[in-house]
């Protein structure tokens, strides 16, 4: 059963473990090396970022697989900073549930923006398939996606 916890102090070490394996996995899918993101296997860093934004474990049932990082933009608009996968775990849809389940964890959200390498065509994939549209490039490597929160008209009735 998966699971999804505030992060901890304490979970840091975990996270920044699970970070190392999810991102220098992605040499298998176009990486042109081993590495990720600042801060990917950081102890430190993974620390840090629960006081500045937040963070999320994915648990199954026994350890750690994932995490994820929400900052808050401006009011109703939020961005993915990073969300990781442990390999193994890949592919069998905690992704998208973790997804849905910010999207339900902050209900008021009118957007969500995130960035992502261009060379990754399978994230791009996947936040496509999760409603995201490629919005731009972010920096010489990158590409910015969004995602807008529909508003039911007055008086319509919830699906």
């Amino acid at each position: 059963m998966i699971r999804y916890t505030r992060a901890r102090p304490e979970d840091a070490a975990a996270l920044a473990e699970v970070s190392g394996r999810a991102f220098d996995d992605d040499v298998h899918y176009g990486a042109p090396g081993p590495g990720g993101p600042s801060g990917y296997r950081s102890d430190a860093w993974q620390a840090t970022m629960m006081h500045r934004a937040d963070y999320y474990a994915i648990w199954d049932d026994q350890r750690i697989i994932g995490g994820m990082i929400v900052f808050a933009r401006e009011p109703r608009h939020y961005e993915l900073g990073r969300i990781f996968i442990e390999p193994s775990y890949q592919n069998q849809g905690i992704g998208a549930a973790a997804l849905a389940w910010l999207e339900a964890r902050y209900p008021l959200a009118k957007r969500w923006t995130l960035g992502t390498p261009r060379w990754n065509l399978r994230t791009q994939h996947f936040y496509a398939k999760m409603g995201y549209v490629c919005v731009g490039s972010e920096g010489p490597d990158g590409l910015r996606y969004e995602k807008v929160i529909a508003t039911p008209a007055p008086g319509a009735a919830a699906p």
